[in-house]
Parts: C-alpha cells; sequence; structure tokens
C-alpha cells in the first residue's frame, strides 16, 4: 500500500481513519496529490472524484445528511476551497459535521505573486466549527526550508522541532474531529505542503498520537416542574422543523397526537405523521390572516407553551404568528443549540424528544381541552376546501405537485430543493413511508441536486429530487460525475423562471421585473441530459405527466429526469387564490 512520503499528509489520513471518516470526495488539483495518494491508496477509504468543488462539497454533504457522521472534501490550494463555502454555511447551519481538508503551500510562498495562492488560513472563520491550521513539516523538502526560511531550522536540532510539529498537528486534528462527531459542525483543516508532492513510501514513517472525543454531560432536567407546567396548561403548541426520519419513537407521537390540550404543527421536513398533526401550516394560518376577525382567531390559536423539536423551519407565516403572538413560554428541546426564531426562547432541554415525551406523558393523566377539538375542525374544511380547490385549477404548479406527491412510491428518499419547491410540498398531503431532506440551513438553491445525488449514495432505496428550473441550472454541474445511479430521478418544474419572486411582495410586471428578479428564460434540460446520457422526459399537461409518471419510477439503464412545463404568468394567480378559496 502507497503512502505519501510527506509526514503530515500521513497524519491527516491516519487520523481520518482511526475516528472512521472513510468516505472521501477529492476534486483534482496538484498541491493536494499527496492526500490524493494516501487516501485513494487505503482500501479502508471509499473516494469519490468531483471536478467542481461546489458540487463536491454538497455532494459529501449529501451523504454526512445521510449518515450523521463527518465526511470529508479533499481540494488543492487556491481559489478551490473557497467554492466550498456554500456547502461549508449550510452545514454549519444545518449542524452536519463536513470535514474540509484543504492543501495549502509553504506560508512563505503566500503573497509573494505565485499562482494558486491565497490566505487559505481561517478563511471560513465565521461558519466553522473549528479551523486547524497545521504546521508545515521540517523533515521534509529540508533544503528548500533552509532557502526560503532558514530561521526556522537554523542551529536547532530538526528532529526536535519536527516532533513538536508533529505534536501539535495531532493536538489540533485530534480537537477538530472530535468537535465534527461531538458537536455535528463543519471543520477545516488546512494542510500545508512543499514540494516534491508525489514520492511515496510503502510503509507510513509516522505513528500519531490520537485520542477520541468524551460524550458530553447534560445538565440535570427537573422534570417534575415541566409536568406541573404542562398538566396546568391547556392550550400547547409542538412545532417541529427539520427532523431526521425515525427519531422519535411513534408510540409517543401517538400519545400527543391524542392529546386535546396540544396542536402539533410537522413541517414535511419533520418527517412525522399522525392522523391529528397539522401538517400544512401555511393552510391554516394564511386563510386567518385575509379575515376581519384574524386578532380573535389568532389569540385563540396563541398557545400558552410552545415546545419545538428538530431544526429550522420553513413557514414564514407560523414564525410571523409566534412572534407577532408570542407564547407564554417556549421549550426547544433536543440539538446543541437552540434558536431563539420566535424572540421568546425560555429553557433549552438538551435531551432526546424521546425522552422529554416520556416524562410528559407515560403514566401521566390525560387532559381535557377544546385546543384541538376546535382547530382540527379548521383543519378538516382546509382538506376538504382544498380537494375541491384541485379539482378545479388549470395545469399549474400547485396541480403538478399535488400530482407528483402523490404519485411516488413507498419507502422513497425525497430530496426537495428550496423557495417555492418546498413551499409547495407544504401544502400538499405526503406519503408517511418517504424520507424527506432539504437543505434549510441556509435555504440557498445552489446545491441542491449535489446534495441530492450525494445523498443517494447512501443506503438502497431508490432517491427522488424535486426541484424548479433556477435551482437545477444553477447546480447543472452536479451531474458531471461517475455516480449518478440508475435508479435516481429529477422532476424539474420549469416555469421559466423565479416563480417565487411572482408571489412575494413588490411584484411589478415590468422588463425590470422578469429580467433583474424572475430572470425570465427559455432553457430546458434536453441538453444536460444528452451530455451527462441521462433519459430525458417532459410533460406540459395533466393527460402527459399522468403518462409518464405510470412508468417514471420503473427500472432503467440510466438516471431519469422528467421536465414539466408550468405556465409562467398563472402560476402565482393560482397559488395566492388558494388562500381565498380556504378562508
Amino acid at each position: 500500500m502507497k503512502h505519501s512520503s510527506i509526514p503530515l499528509a500521513q497524519t491527516v489520513v491516519a487520523h481520518c481513519q482511526a475516528k472512521g471518516i472513510s468516505n472521501i470526495v477529492i476534486s483534482p488539483g496538484s498541491r493536494n496529490a499527496p492526500l490524493t495518494i494516501s487516501f485513494t491508496e487505503n482500501p479502508f477509504f471509499n473516494c469519490y472524484s468531483i471536478v467542481d468543488e461546489r458540487c463536491a462539497a454538497f455532494f459529501a454533504l449529501g451523504m454526512a445528511q445521510q449518515l450523521r457522521q463527518p465526511v470529508a472534501v479533499v481540494c488543492t490550494s487556491g481559489s478551490a476551497l473557497l467554492n466550498y463555502y456554500p456547502a461549508v454555511t449550510e452545514a454549519f447551519y444545518s449542524q452536519i459535521p463536513l470535514v474540509i481538508i484543504s492543501a495549502d503551500r509553504p506560508s512563505y510562498k503566500i503573497d509573494v505573486g505565485d499562482g494558486q495562492t491565497i490566505r487559505q488560513d481561517n478563511v471560513y472563520q465565521r461558519h466553522i466549527g473549528y479551523s486547524a491550521n497545521l504546521q508545515q513539516d521540517v523533515v521534509h523538502a529540508t533544503n528548500r526550508i533552509k532557502q526560503y526560511r532558514p530561521e526556522w531550522i537554523s542551529k536547532k536540532d530538526i528532529l526536535k522541532i519536527q516532533q513538536e510539529r508533529q505534536q501539535y498537528n495531532d493536538d489540533e486534528l485530534n480537537t477538530a474531529i472530535n468537535l465534527a462527531t461531538r458537536e455535528l459542525l463543519p471543520i477545516h483543516i488546512n494542510v500545508p505542503f512543499e514540494e516534491p508532492l508525489y514520492d511515496f513510501l510503502e510503509a507510513p514513517s509516522v505513528a500519531p498520537d490520537i485520542n477520541f472525543t468524551e460524550s458530553k454531560t447534560s445538565a440535570k432536567i427537573d422534570f417534575d416542574e415541566l409536568r406541573n407546567l404542562w398538566s396546568r396548561a391547556k392550550r400547547k403548541m409542538i412545532l417541529v422543523g427539520v427532523n431526521f426520519p425515525n427519531t422519535i419513537q411513534q408510540e409517543l407521537l401517538d400519545f400527543v397526537g391524542m392529546d386535546e390540550s396540544v396542536l402539533v404543527f410537522s413541517e414535511t421536513t419533520s418527517n412525522l405523521h399522525h392522523k391529528n398533526f397539522f401538517n400544512s401550516i401555511d393552510s391554516v394560518i394564511a386563510p386567518i390572516e385575509l379575515l376581519d376577525d384574524k386578532e380573535v382567531l389568532f389569540d385563540d390559536l396563541r398557545p400558552e407553551i410552545l415546545v419545538t423539536f428538530g431544526g429550522l423551519i420553513v413557514s414564514k407565516k407560523i414564525k410571523a404568528f409566534l412572534r407577532q403572538h408570542p407564547p407564554g413560554q417556549h421549550w426547544h428541546v433536543g440539538g446543541v443549540k437552540a434558536n431563539d426564531t420566535f424572540f421568546c426562547l425560555d429553557i433549552h432541554l438538551q435531551c432526546k424528544p424521546n425522552e422529554f415525551l416520556k416524562e410528559l406523558y407515560i403514566g401521566n393523566p390525560k387532559i381535557e381541552s377544546d385546543y384541538f377539538p376546535s382547530w382540527d375542525k379548521v383543519k378538516q374544511t382546509y382538506r376538504s376546501k382544498r380537494k375541491t380547490y384541485l379539482e378545479k385549477i388549470p395545469f399549474s404548479d400547485f396541480l403538478v405537485f399535488e400530482q407528483i406527491l402523490r404519485s411516488i412510491p413507498d419507502k422513497y428518499q425525497l430530496q426537495l430543493a428550496n423557495s417555492s419547491t418546498v413551499r409547495y410540498a407544504q401544502l400538499c398531503e405526503l406519503n408517511p413511508t418517504l424520507r424527506v431532506f432539504c437543505n434549510r440551513g441556509t435555504s440557498g438553491i445552489d446545491g441542491s441536486t449535489s446534495t441530492a445525488i450525494g445523498a443517494s449514495q447512501i443506503g438502497k432505496e431508490p432517491t427522488l429530487l424535486i426541484t424548479g428550473d433556477l435551482s437545477f441550472f444553477y447546480d447543472s454541474n452536479a451531474l458531471w460525475n461517475n455516480y449518478l445511479r440508475k435508479d435516481f430521478r429529477i422532476i424539474v418544474i420549469n416555469n421559466g423562471g423565479g416563480g417565487i419572486f411572482r408571489i412575494l411582495p413588490g411584484k411589478e410586471n415590468t422588463d425590470n421585473f422578469e429580467t433583474y428578479f424572475e430572470t425570465k428564460h427559455e432553457l430546458n434540460a434536453s441538453g444536460l441530459c444528452e451530455t451527462f446520457n441521462i433519459e430525458y422526459l417532459k410533460a406540459d399537461d395533466t393527460n402527459s405527466l399522468t403518462k409518464i409518471l405510470e412508468s417514471f419510477y420503473e427500472e432503467s439503464n440510466t438516471s431519469r429526469i422528467l421536465e414539466i412545463f408550468t405556465p409562467r404568468l398563472k402560476n402565482d394567480k393560482i397559488l395566492m387564490d388558494y388562500f381565498h378559496f380556504i378562508s
């Protein structure tokens, strides 16, 4: 087995192997050759080659999203690691342990006019769990050090300096990787190499000092006090944002679902299901905003206690409501951090939701209340009216989403792009066997396809990505790799521009609006499919869509993309009229 002759490269690889980081996504380059050699020659690692660093980082993020374990990306020096930044911020706010390993030039070659040299240390300073800026070996390329930085080794014991640097690098690597594992945050490891870069050994020449993370002890929680407050409150709301599938026991969800004093608002990304949960939040909130007595109704909806689980919330309506009508108390349960999304956070309970719900419900009496029964009538009304509305509207984004979501086979992994895509999905019923994911950390459109392709590498179930046209074309380099599974499916809703901007305040039907906000276009995905050997299908009405969906998910020799063309100038009115109709 080949090992880079550079001790620092051996050290980084040894730490990754010891900590179980087995998935490595590599982008081509020369400066990272010592790392590339060491990772790809070691059978412990599963290595992936992706040229575009932005796509590579989101690909790795998708894998880490599914594994909930660190996945590493490796790049060369210079502008390469700047392309990782969108995925780094997504990982930071979504709490995904993405490990960035960037090769660097020696410090004495920075800012002297060499190509592909930038100031790489602490480059992600505001959006990173930890930055490990490692020290260059002095036993490698020693003559160059004598030439450029003689003060490092002049009249000193070189072996002793190397030992000191080795210990420093081991300490930094232990700190960084342990934090990524414990805190579920991205980390950056910057690794300076001097030439020669391609020499290798048959056996490693270093034995790194590796230690492992210690589990974090949680503060003791006074559940007696919480139970007392819970049992006295007649109006409680549980709001669940991004939540990994099957992490909360269904038995406990059933207890909550049958509690008359609780409303459970579960977003599409919550992966929670119960017949009594409210899975279309905007269908409750938006119609109230249109009524004359809205303040009375909002006061009736306002909870005494709000409990939140999971990650970030999609619905802007529920955020606005809870900020304007704050609950008596807000408790956030689980996670290493709690966002004060509604500006009224009282308690962060650092325990798992299962533990919290067991303490509140197992062996405790039921609470009588009219909170759920009265709002359940609202839910049943909007469900009935939504069905009626969908039967009367023409072919449009809304109708397409309802048709697509009904068509997805059981147990698919469903990846949703941001903007209109995830918001339309929030309005529709969802098959409870699906596992749903979306990059809600920063809610950007930039890496949805890359994330979905990376996520599809984990597990046996097939994956479907539903995306808008701008998201899809923006991340089209995501298709430039050898890892598209034959059962991978993409549905592109092409409404000829950024449709979400047509439903935001300030929309004007002018050339400036269409050019600079909506970004009207006439592109289609057929050329990309031909370039990347993907089967291309298209639909532009209900009949063609119905026919294609009948066989879209069947086995095939390549991945498939279905592009659905919807009317750019009608979608926004159909959506806004929906809320008027159900109000």
